[in-house]
């Protein structure tokens, strides 16, 4: 089993508290609201959503993937950071033990936030990964990101 890490990073207005509360304390309920296409809904399989708590993400009919399961590891709101493992679903495939994943987001000096993710590859075999391979889940994590932002920027009262 090989591992392989990749990161990326991108800015936003909105402050860093609300893009957490958005995007990893409330995702179960706002990530099928505004993304209704793609995600069909989010289910809390074990736990209260806090570490150790497993959520199933079930795609729609048509989609690529039918779901995924991931394994909350870390939840740190004071810090707003987030730690969590895809453990099983169709991404995996017959290539990949799991994925890793650590979300942070940080405040901005003009008010905006940093989001800074670390993905980390858990291969099967003498499988190598190269960061073309995982560009198109980099592009789908950045654009469910810029909805949340659109969204946030739209209705400033909310997850203030």
């Amino acid at each position: 089993m090989g591992v392989t890490n990749f990161t990326q990073e991108f800015t936003s207005p909105i402050a860093s508290s609300r893009m957490f509360k958005a995007l990893i304390l409330d995702s179960s309920n706002l990530i099928p609201k505004l993304l209704p296409q793609f995600i069909k809904n989010v289910e809390l399989i074990q736990g209260d959503g806090g570490a150790g708590s497993i959520e199933q993400i079930n795609f729609t009919e048509g989609s690529h993937f039918k779901y995924v399961k991931h394994r909350i590891d870390e939840l740190d709101k004071g810090n707003l950071v987030c730690k969590y493992t895809m453990i099983e679903g169709d991404p995996l495939g017959d290539k990949f033990e799991s994925i890793g994943y650590e979300v942070k987001f940080e405040a901005a000096s003009y008010g905006g936030c940093i989001c800074k993710m670390t993905s980390k590859y858990n291969t099967k075999g003498d499988f190598e990964i190269k960061e073309e391979d995982v560009k198109e889940g980099k592009e789908s994590t950045i654009g469910v990101y810029k909805v949340v932002e659109a969204y946030l920027s739209e209705n400033p009262q909310l997850y203030a």
